[in-house]
């Protein structure tokens, strides 16, 4: 039993480490890789338990049952691996988005694309209301690409009210907390601190990420729970909505101004090739996104199969 616990938690891990590659990419949400990896629910409810609640416990009956009521061992090992993620990938995916954006963005693609069906399939009946819950959610996802960049100075504040917003973007399906971030214009500034390390200026950020989460987590979980059908609809719809986010062939702002998305505009391959003067990368960009539509398919196959096992087992 204690071997397959901690087998489950190396696995925790490992999708946090996903997840934090995930939401080093502007426009990826980590919230998206724990949902596809069948673990939402659990973080949601987890985090939503740490709270007054959690303080009676500790005083009345230890440390080790508050512990256990706040699924602490699934906690730190999920954010054990977005952390070592975040820190040990970013230098990676900055490069990665520099050097081969289209490839990058065309994975990210097929992986949003692909985590949109199983997460349908969890809807027990599609209804006016689940359906007006999706298109409010394509039109909100588009409303936020929408947005335009704007530049704030990096202070105690300013760091703190952006980690609160940028977290709960980040555990929302489809919209990535490293997005809004961009967009109110303190990205660079957040990730020139995780280069260098920056103690004070990753302090405040996390603070205001740490109240953010615990306070919108709640909203969530108690959404998932009391309306699962139409907040998952939501949250299909904020996907596919996202997808004009991480569409692969932009051109840059200045040869298109009228549309920013971010500082970039939405065109076709071909186009691409021709005002750029660039190759499409058609063939690549098309292999990206299938293989991470395979991807998707496996993980969701080996969950499912993981819990028909416990199923079976019980």
């Amino acid at each position: 039993m204690a071997g397959t616990m901690n087998s489950r938690y190396w696995g925790i891990a490992a999708r946090g480490l996903a997840m934090g590659a995930a939401d080093v990419v502007p426009g990826v949400s980590g919230g998206t890789i724990a949902f596809i990896t069948g673990i939402y629910q659990e973080l949601l409810d987890s985090i939503s338990r740490i709270g007054p609640a959690t303080l009676k416990v500790l005083f009345k009956q230890g440390i080790a049952a508050a512990w256990k009521q706040c699924n602490g061992n699934f906690l730190v090992a999920l954010f054990a691996g977005i952390l070592t993620s975040i820190f040990s990938l970013a230098k990676l995916i900055t490069f990665l988005l520099a050097e081969h954006p289209i490839l990058v963005w065309s994975f990210f693609f097929g992986l949003i694309l692909a985590s949109t069906i199983p997460i349908a399939r969890r809807v027990e009946r599609w209804t006016w209301q689940t359906t007006l819950a999706l298109l409010l959610g394509i039109a909100v996802a588009i409303l936020v690409s929408e947005m335009r960049p704007t530049q704030i100075t990096a202070t105690p504040l300013s760091l703190f009210l952006s980690g609160g917003v940028a977290i709960c973007a980040m555990i929302l399906p489809g919209i990535s907390g490293s997005f809004i971030l961009l967009m109110i214009g303190i990205y660079p500034q957040v990730i020139a601190a995780v280069h260098g390390f920056n103690v004070l200026a990753l302090g405040w950020f996390a603070a205001g990420a740490a109240c953010g989460l615990l306070l919108f987590s709640r909203l969530l979980s108690w959404l998932m729970h009391r309306f699962p059908g139409i907040t998952l609809s939501f949250l299909v719809g904020i996907l596919i909505g996202s997808l004009k986010i991480v569409w692969p062939w932009k051109l840059p702002a200045a040869l298109e101004s009228e549309k920013l998305a971010p500082a970039l505009s939405n065109t076709l391959p071909t186009t691409f090739s021709q005002v750029t003067g660039e190759p499409s990368y058609i063939v690549g960009a098309v292999a990206a996104a299938l293989s991470a539509v395979a991807l998707v398919l496996v993980i969701e196959w080996v969950h499912w199969r993981h819990v028909s096992n416990i199923a079976q087992e019980s």
